[in-house]
């Protein structure tokens, strides 16, 4: 018998779960292991800790208004247990759920009997309406920060694109700035300011991206917080800075901080400031900005209003050019500044808020953060997906997400007190690694073999969260009606506060980036 059919006979009588597999490395005996329980996401055990602990996972769960009368059907925990996977995953489609269901490690950590498929997940999700769904995400998504909000904050307000590739309900063209003519849903999303956690977002169809379709989310928003967790600040771009949104703001004595689109008017204001000999001498930390402020009145206000007009100049070398039409036809003329010429940039805020005229360059600047939380949230969550032709699973979906993402950043705050993680970095540390579960004498057993390669600073943060942890046990058993979410976030917040600059109010705190 020659070696190739001796090596084609071995191959034959080979156990379909055992192989053996020639790699650069050498041959490797490769056998599957079915009944083994094993997870790649080994860390989930601490973030269960941190659930349970802090009570959120059963107030999430207990309070879902899904409710089965089959025997048959899934539980309630299967479905929400499966969804948390899936958007704790850093999923953006239900179909990517087929790459959990072999997790039997993972499904016991959250105390589900399987995880389920992704139909039974989008059917379940389908029976609630948008009300059901209203009254249990919203308060949910408020509540996972509102304990915390007794610290002076400030409140973002933007909106963001999610483009649409299907015929789904509200799927609208409007404006797209990255796909120009491709249908979109509108984002109108309510920050805590800097620290990235989401109070709120509504989706909407694509034509409804307007200021005018933001504000009655705001102010629900700002309705179910007590007068003393009211936001130092709300602030927003050009889009918002409009005299319906303003006088609604002013009616509730809401301090406010927006900016001002160029029109007429305001070029004006600028002709008249620029000539001032009053403007702030920019400090270290003012990048080069300087200020003026004064008071204006555009045709369509009601009233005259505080304005700060912020400056700098542009260091770089500067070229103009502009259309002009002769004999020949339009051409373009090239014009080169001389040195007698000086050229700014600007930008023009209106308030009502007291705050010193030389933090408001600062304070403005901060708003630019929005940016980066829509970038994680749509490229790192799932904001970008989980679309469904319903608008109002589109809806309860973004609400869930940002759920889930507010409680991951409270539990990477824990952890790293100092900074913020983003989940790209914070999940292949905080929540990967290789684990296997043993069960012997009615005793589950969690091998855990992390793979991460700053294993070392990955014990010290992972003994931070259970630090904190520990504090909200203690205090549970002492008072046992504790809210021990409050309990949690006041622990937190404490670490991470510093206190205020001098331009604002002294005495108190604010919460860090």
């Amino acid at each position: 018998m020659g070696e190739a059919k001796r090596r084609q006979v071995a191959v034959q009588t080979q156990s379909s779960d055992e192989m053996v597999v020639d790699t650069p490395g050498g041959r490797m005996h490769v056998q599957w292991d079915h009944g083994a329980s094993a997870t790649p996401n080994a860390q989930l055990a601490f973030f269960g800790e941190f659930l349970a602990t802090t009570g959120i996972y059963d107030s999430w769960v207990n309070s879902c208004p899904l409710m089965y009368s089959s025997p048959n059907a899934h539980s309630k925990l299967d479905v929400l247990g499966t969804w948390l996977l899936a958007i704790l995953a850093g999923h953006k489609r239900y179909s990517h759920i087929t790459g959990l269901r072999g997790d039997t490690v993972s499904a016991q950590t959250l105390g589900m009997q399987k995880i389920i498929s992704e139909d039974a997940l989008r059917r379940s999700l389908s029976r609630m309406n948008a009300e059901q769904s209203q009254r249990w995400l919203a308060p949910q998504l408020l509540g996972s920060v509102q304990a915390a909000l007794n610290t002076p904050w400030i409140l973002d307000i933007d909106t963001t694109i999610k483009t649409l590739y299907g015929k789904q309900s509200g799927a609208e063209v409007s404006y797209n700035p990255h796909k120009p003519g491709r249908p979109s849903h509108a984002l109108h999303t309510y920050w805590v300011g800097n620290l990235r956690l989401v109070l709120d977002v509504v989706v909407s169809p694509g034509k409804e991206h307007s200021a005018a379709k933001a504000r009655p989310g705001l102010i629900a928003v700002l309705e179910r917080l007590a007068p003393e967790q009211r936001p130092a600040l709300v602030r927003g771009d050009c889009g918002f800075g409009n005299e319906p949104f303003i006088a609604e703001l002013e009616g509730r004595a809401q301090p406010y901080l927006f900016k001002l689109r160029q029109t007429t008017g305001v070029k004006k204001l600028l002709g008249r400031q620029f000539g001032r000999e009053d403007w702030t001498t920019p400090g270290p930390g003012d990048q080069g900005w300087s200020a003026v402020e004064d008071t204006l009145k555009l045709s369509g206000w009601e009233k005259p209003r505080r304005v700060v007009v912020l400056r700098r100049g542009v260091k770089a070398d500067l070229a103009l050019s502009r259309k002009i039409k002769n004999e020949v036809g339009e051409q373009i003329e090239l014009l080169m500044p001389d040195q007698d010429v000086e050229v700014w940039e600007y930008a023009v805020l209106v308030t009502n808020s007291t705050y010193a005229l030389d933090a408001f360059g600062q304070l403005y600047r901060d708003r630019a953060d929005c940016e980066n939380g829509f970038d994680e949230l749509k490229n790192q969550w799932g904001w970008g997906g989980f679309t469904t032709q319903d608008i109002e699973r589109c809806q309860t979906s973004a609400r869930a997400v940002a759920l889930v993402y507010n409680w991951w950043s409270w539990y990477c705050r824990a952890a790293k007190p100092g900074a913020r993680m983003e989940a790209i970095t914070s999940r292949a540390l905080l929540l990967a690694g290789v684990g296997r579960a043993v069960k012997h004498a009615g005793q589950i057993t969690l091998y855990l073999t992390p793979m991460h390669g700053a294993k070392d600073k990955l014990l010290g943060l992972i003994a931070n969260i259970r630090a904190a942890l520990s504090y909200v046990r203690a205090v549970a058993e002492q008072l046992p009606q504790v809210d021990r979410w409050k309990t949690f976030l006041d622990y937190v917040v404490a670490k991470i506060t510093r206190p205020l600059p001098p331009w604002s109010r002294t005495g108190q705190l604010i919460m860090q980036a």
